[in-house]
């Protein structure tokens, strides 16, 4: 079996250890499982608000009903076990709190989540790609992945923001874009339509 790594590019300091089975249906993690992925997945689940102890890196009965509660939300099959959709979809959301922390820490929490539903406009726009990854990191798409600031580690409100906005807030109105006009270097960006101004971004299409 081929291994594929959800985020594609990972520094290990930062504990990305969210595989996937290409082509399987088979769970990664059950009931039993233990080790660095457990733990780091208990983290997640914590500063998403699904999981209410210490991560300890066991997967006991705590965690399967915190991953249960977690795909029931996210409308994926609530067994409880964390195979690959459940993976990938905690993987999207770490990598867009990542970015959201790295782009919009400092802003409102309003700011936060309409950084974040930009991402997944772009997602469902035919103007960007297909996927969370791919929007993430396509080339010089977000400032915060050309200075290094996406590696800090976020903080809880940016995993909530991704998970306000997955859940359908959109503070931007729509919006594809947004930008500092104060940090602006190319000026094709004035060129796009301003929907508002959040704290110091201006959103746009």
């Amino acid at each position: 079996m081929k291994f594929v790594h959800v985020l594609g590019s990972f520094v290990l300091a930062s504990c990305f250890y969210l595989f996937i089975l290409e082509d399987s249906a088979s769970a990664l993690m059950d009931t039993g499982a233990n080790g660095s992925e457990v733990e780091h997945m208990q983290s997640i689940l914590e500063k998403l608000d699904y999981f209410h102890t210490t991560p300890t890196g066991y997967y006991g009965s705590i965690t399967k009903e915190a991953v249960r509660e977690f795909q029931a939300d996210f409308g994926l099959r609530a067994d409880g076990i964390a195979g690959t959709n459940t993976l990938n979809m905690l993987s999207n959301l770490e990598m867009m709190a990542h970015t959201v922390h790295g782009e919009s820490r400092g802003e409102t929490y309003e700011g936060k989540v309409a950084v974040a539903a930009v991402i997944l406009n772009r997602v469902q726009s035919t103007s960007f790609p297909s996927s969370t990854y791919g929007v993430i990191y396509q080339q010089n798409a977000f400032t915060a992945l050309n200075d290094g600031q996406f590696w800090l580690t976020p903080d809880p409100s940016s995993y909530q923001a991704a998970k306000d906005a997955y859940f359908g807030w959109d503070p931007s109105g729509g919006a594809t874009y947004y930008y500092n006009p104060s940090g602006v270097t190319d000026e094709w960006i004035f060129s796009r339509d301003v929907i508002k101004t959040i704290g110091k971004h201006v959103y746009a299409r």
